[in-house]
């Protein structure tokens, strides 16, 4: 325990020593690559495929430096290690069996890649020699291009043919995985290679020259034109969307949107990325725009874009048409752009296209603008009490015995009025005016590609990425996003890593309740109808009780404001002990909530 009170890690399970080494194997090679290039962890879900390197991990290394996590479905070992990612900006490893583990993970390595993390993913397939392979299960579990069902959603991949091109291969993939935009990455092995014996162990790689390039700078000419125009501009506008968790870029933002007096959006879909209390922050954060952020954009004679995910789309929300307004787009993201997938979104108009992070051109931005004088900017956007949000820390409002969205939302603002919190999900109802972001840290965002299920593991892999930082993690999620990803608990138990899981429980799919409704209506069906298909009950689930199961601590199901609150207060405690925790909430079906219950 460190002078906060909380874990410095998460539990080690230390093997047996080895006797000394007599023979070196291929997979003592590449776990011997892996410990150069810093890898601190790989989850993994064991698999025969990879025995050979999980032997080399366990009696070669001893379980450390990379540590195994041990999790119990490989969709699970990705969102960890994408929730690490999210929380920290470092990149984590993962193994997936063969081509059965990779099928498993495909979702969560997709949500990685639409979120944009770095991560290195190594598989592993049977003998690429068929007369090595074992009858019936190496066949089966052998394919001819493996790496071709995750193609179009890694940044690369490779399956090398010998040790040497092995250790090339990691090599490359680490640093292809953390330069911008960082992505997920595949390195596929062999089993046979693995499992071959060495005359001698190979040189390893001095990983400190395949480091990931320093982030680009922007091109000078396209520099002064942006600074000129923001330097000019009236009420501008400044869409902050995927930036880093540095707690200095957050600072430059907030004094890049102070001196030239720009109104600000931010993106509920991504972390947090200024502060949304600020007097320039116009309209509470959603995954679409709200209409005080359309209002803004209508009224701006610029918009700065840094990394504003889908900016097509967000400006087409204001304008049916052409874009009347100058456009500067600071993204590095169209070096990953290709066709398979729409993640790209539409094209966008821009005036002046810095192609690099926004980390990186912020601060020229400050200091150049810091030289010359600026416009005068558009008067301040409305305050937290002009959005109608009641003071930090308010009560839940006294009439609400029935729990929603928003009275949870009040609750758990008044629980955690004192304590440091990480968000790390909240539900598809969530409004963005219910909780005020004051950090980088206070909100990692959403799971990027819309999989259902990720929830749990991101949460367990940012315990993991905030450990000994006194920041709790909490996830504040949907049952069916739980009930997809509840195994993800039993890592965080068996590693000690605290958590806290609040669901907000109203036993449907109801996403899709709305969508059928929509239907039924332009159809002039049944809107009764809604529920068929989409109801989680009859019978009902007790999501408590599957904590328990696995170690966890588990309340509820609570009913009310009341007894929300106090399993919150029983269960921060409890985290900040070193426990996982599950609160199951029971809201009320219903549309998603008016704005504004309380903020903290």
């Amino acid at each position: 325990m460190n002078d906060s009170g909380q874990p410095e890690g998460p539990a080690a399970e230390t093997p047996e020593p080895s006797p000394a080494a007599t023979t070196a194997w291929g997979s003592d090679a590449i776990a011997a690559c892996l410990r150069e290039l810093d890898l601190p962890y790989l989850a993994l879900n064991p698999g025969a495929s990879f025995r050979g390197l999980h032997d080399s991990l366990v009696n070669f290394l001893g379980n450390a430096r990379p540590q195994m996590l041990l999790c119990l479905h490989e969709e699970s070992a990705v969102s960890i290690a994408q929730g690490y990612a999210k929380a920290s900006g470092r990149m984590m490893g993962v193994v997936l069996h063969s081509n059965v583990g990779l099928m498993h993970a495909t979702m969560a390595i997709f949500n990685a890649w639409c979120d944009r993390v770095p991560m290195l993913i190594l598989g592993a397939t049977g003998p690429v020699d068929a007369a090595k392979r074992r009858p019936w299960i190496d066949w089966i579990h052998t394919v001819a291009d493996q790496g071709a069902l995750i193609r179009d959603y890694v940044k690369w991949d490779d399956q090398p043919g010998s040790i040497p091109s092995a250790l090339d291969a990691l090599v490359r993939v680490a640093q292809l995985a953390r330069a911008a935009p960082t992505a997920p990455t595949y390195v596929n092995l062999d089993a046979a290679l693995q499992e071959a014996p060495l005359a001698a162990m190979p040189r390893m790689p001095d990983v400190s020259r395949f480091a990931p390039p320093a982030p680009a700078r922007p091109d000078d000419a396209a520099l002064v034109d942006a600074v000129e125009r923001l330097r000019g501009a009236r009420r501008p506008v400044i869409l902050m969307g995927r930036v880093s968790r540095s707690a200095a870029g957050w600072r430059e933002r907030v004094e890049l949107a102070t001196r030239v007096r720009a109104r600000v959006i931010t993106d509920l879909k991504l972390a947090a990325a200024f502060p949304t209390d600020h007097p320039l922050h116009v309209a509470p954060p959603g995954a679409f725009l709200a209409p005080e952020a359309i209002a803004a954009l209508r009224d701006a004679d610029l918009v700065l874009a840094l990394d504003w995910v889908d900016l097509a789309g967000t400006l087409a929300q204001a304008w049916d048409g052409a874009v009347p307004v100058a456009v500067i787009n600071v993204s590095a993201d169209a070096q990953l752009h290709r066709g398979w997938s729409k993640d790209h979104f539409g094209p966008s108009p821009a005036d002046v296209y810095l192609p690099c992070e926004p980390d990186a051109v912020v601060p020229l931005l400050v200091r150049a603008l810091a030289e010359g004088g600026v416009a005068a900017g558009a008067a301040p956007g409305p305050s937290a009490a002009e959005h109608g949000a009641p003071a930090q820390g308010s009560a839940p409002p006294r009439d609400a015995d029935a729990l929603t969205l928003a009275t949870l939302a009040a609750t758990f603002n008044a629980a955690t009025r004192d304590v440091d919190v990480c968000i790390t999900r909240v539900p598809l109802g969530w409004h963005g005016s219910y909780r005020d972001f004051r950090h980088p840290l206070d909100y990692i965002g959403l799971e990027g590609g819309g999989g259902v299920g990720a929830g749990p593991g991101i949460t367990v892999g940012a315990s993991l990425a905030l450990a000994g930082s006194g920041r709790l993690p909490v996830a504040i999620l949907g049952d069916g996003d739980f009930l997809m990803g509840v195994t993800a608990l039993w890592t965080a138990v068996h590693y000690r890593l605290p958590c806290l899981l609040v669901v907000a429980n109203n036993r449907s799919f109801y996403n899709d309740e709305l969508h059928q409704e929509r239907v039924a209506r332009a159809r002039g069906r049944p809107v009764a109808n809604k529920w068929i298909g989409q109801r989680i009950d009859d019978p009902d689930i007790d999501l408590a009780a599957m904590a328990r199961a696995q170690g966890a601590r588990g309340f509820g199901p609570v009913t009310s404001a009341a007894a929300l609150r106090e399993a919150l207060d029983e269960g921060l405690r409890a985290v900040a002990a070193g426990e996982a925790v599950v609160i199951d909430a029971r809201v009320a079906r219903g549309a998603p909530a008016s704005p504004a219950p309380a903020r903290r």
